[in-house]
């Protein structure tokens, strides 16, 4: 059992670990290429996600998965520079939520956006003139 136990541990620190790499490529390659996403005031979640690139919601699954509840503060201010207020909330409680690291619910969340349809998920606002 012993045994058992050194080998789960080391796999397990193996998968953080390349996770962990992987996720600092990913947020080289959104700061060279992405910068700040404009995202209309006040979008929600789901609208926000409709804005979003893949690569913003691969890195949060992946940097949740290498650093458990520690990608929370990361996370938190990775999306305020991007300018991603509407993912911040979900993407913070998703990283406290234990045992959800090996599930990707961020990339789920945006594949489940895009497949159910954007008239579905952006509200409608009244007309304003200054716009």
């Amino acid at each position: 059992m012993e045994e058992f136990l050194q080998n789960f541990g080391l796999v397990l620190l193996g998968v953080m670990g390349v996770a962990g790499i992987l996720a600092l490529i990913l947020l080289l390659i959104i700061i060279i290429q992405v910068r700040r996403i404009h995202v209309p005031p006040g979008a929600g979640f789901s609208e926000t996600l409709l804005y979003t690139p893949f690569l913003v919601v691969l890195f949060l699954d992946v940097l949740d998965l290498a650093l458990d509840f520690l990608s929370a503060p990361i996370a938190w201010i990775v999306l305020d520079r991007l300018g991603l207020k509407g993912l911040r909330g979900i993407a913070t409680v998703e990283s406290f939520v234990p045992f959800t690291q090996m599930i990707p619910t961020m990339t789920m969340a945006w594949i489940g956006v895009r497949l159910l349809g954007r008239e579905r998920f952006i509200e409608q606002r009244p007309y304003d003139p200054q716009r």
